[in-house]
């Protein structure tokens, strides 16, 4: 979109929300960028210039602005949309793989060279895979120095800077003022997006994560709530709560919907994982998504449009891990959500690793992929080809030869999990919409999207139902939510 010159200065005069992450404003006059709603005067259009990342604005010299906090903005629907070399990578950046590994290790997920990497991210956002990593570190070193007492030296590591001299130069240039003058502007002004609001118990903040308007959590949460797994999830106090296997050690969040936030209560064994953990609840969220291109292309088929308009903002709910999610959909073959619970539980409690939270509702990590393929699988309480096709996955996914990661190519591996003994189209669709993202995957054998399409008048035959919702595409994911949303299953209701 940065290349269109006018919508750019259209949706910048009139400070439209929904496009902040889409692009981003550099100030010739001033040398900061902005994100389009930001709240001072526009500046005369000859004097904006417009990028695609705010890594793109940093490498052209420009300073983030301390007003709007364009670095903190929703992320770019685009990387959730599509599932080419650039979004894929844009995912793993996000999931901290640069920092962790380098560029190599960037470029060996993806299947590429280096250079055939940082030529394309150049070319595209301009700016390479390191100066992209360089200001998501930039971004969580502020959180970091707004919100916690760490010492700085602590802040620097955490945040994935090598030296202390490079984190102090990083947030000087990006943000036109040292670390020590972040941390005493706070009592002042408190920043708006992804910022802390306050800390309370070591190692645990609140954060306030930014989403584009609307967001219906009736669903989303919902769903998570209704299908949590004793142990690992529960809702307690309007809160929908989980642990999180993270790089470097464990977490748990809390997640609550607010009309224009939602607030996030983070505890984190290891503060390096910060970044990690927020982009994980933003996907497990969709909390990048575009709501209004989503419905406007759904309301455009007159039997969807009653349903959109009743309750518009309908997101996917996701996961925090792939395979974690793909264990669970085959526990929840052909059995009931209760039943599928109940077959999760045991496995946690006989396989999980403990964690100790301070609100005693949470007691164990899901099974990682190689405690799960040492599992006897006389001891399933489950029928036979069900255990085959439990021991099958997981072998898989422990030795890698079925990667279900941010990085996958998303036609590639459904037609891998086809492959597999007890995969049919309902296991592998369900996989490719909540695991690995894809917006337009669809579950026309679902019975409760058959039981829906009958009722509104829509085919109710997989091949028909295929057909009539080539018209949704690259939506079908969250024709899915709408669809569901007609039955009173309590994955469709907020919990109270």
């Amino acid at each position: 979109m940065h290349t269109d010159t006018e919508r750019c200065v259209r949706a910048v005069r009139s400070k439209d929300a929904r496009f902040d992450g889409w692009f981003f404003t550099a100030v010739l006059t001033t040398g900061i960028y902005c994100r389009p709603s930001c709240p001072a005067v526009p500046p005369k259009p000859g004097n904006m210039t417009f990028h695609p990342s705010a890594a793109a604005c940093q490498q052209a010299g420009f300073r983030a602005c301390k007003r709007c906090r364009p670095d903190t903005s929703p992320g770019s629907p685009e990387w959730n949309v599509r599932a080419d070399l650039t979004a894929r990578a844009m995912r793993l950046i996000a999931d901290g793989v640069v920092d962790r590994e380098g560029v190599p290790g960037l470029a060996a997920r993806l299947g590429y060279s280096t250079r055939q990497v940082e030529r394309q991210l150049l070319a595209e956002l301009g700016a390479g895979p390191l100066a992209l990593a360089r200001a998501q570190r930039a971004q969580t070193a502020r959180l970091l120095i707004e919100t916690t007492p760490l010492p700085m030296a602590d802040i620097a590591f955490a945040a994935g800077f090598a030296s202390i001299r490079t984190f102090n130069d990083t947030v000087r240039e990006v943000y036109a003022l040292s670390p020590s003058e972040l941390r005493t502007r706070v009592p002042k002004a408190r920043p708006a997006g992804t910022t802390a609001v306050g800390t309370t118990a070591a190692g645990t903040l609140l954060l306030r994560l930014p989403f584009r308007a609307p967001l219906n959590p009736d669903n989303l949460f919902g769903h998570l709530a209704a299908t949590a797994v004793p142990g690992v999830e529960e809702w307690r106090e309007g809160a929908y709560r989980r642990t999180l296997r993270l790089p470097y050690g464990h977490g748990i969040v809390a997640l609550t919907p607010n009309p224009d936030h939602i607030a996030c209560r983070l505890t984190l064994g290891d503060p390096r994982d910060l970044t990690v953990a927020i982009s994980r609840c933003r996907r497990l969220l969709d909390l990048d998504a575009d709501p209004v291109a989503v419905d406007d292309q759904l309301r455009a088929d007159p039997l969807l449009a009653p349903l959109v308009d009743k309750a518009p903002g309908r997101r996917v709910p996701r996961t925090v891990d792939e395979a974690e999610f793909a264990v669970r959909a085959v526990l929840g073959q052909q059995v009931s959500t209760a039943a599928a619970r109940t077959h999760a539980a045991r496995l946690v409690a006989a396989h999980g690793e403990p964690v100790d939270d301070p609100e005693g509702g949470l007691t164990h990590l899901f099974p990682s992929t190689g405690a799960l393929a040492a599992v006897d699988p006389e001891t399933l309480a489950m029928p036979r080809t069900r255990r085959t096709t439990f021991t099958t996955l997981v072998a898989h996914l422990a030795d890698g030869s079925v990667n279900l990661g941010v990085e996958c190519d998303w036609a590639e591996t459904r037609a891998r999990l086809l492959a597999l003994p007890g995969f049919g189209p309902w296991t592998a669709d369900v996989i490719a919409m909540r695991a690995l993202g894809d917006p337009d995957a669809f579950l026309p054998t679902d019975l409760g999207i058959r039981r829906a399409a009958g009722e509104l008048g829509l085919p109710s035959t997989p091949a028909a139902l295929t057909a009539r919702a080539s018209a949704w595409r690259p939506w079908r994911a969250y024709a899915v939510q709408y669809l569901w949303a007609t039955d009173s299953h309590p994955i469709n209701f907020l919990p109270v």
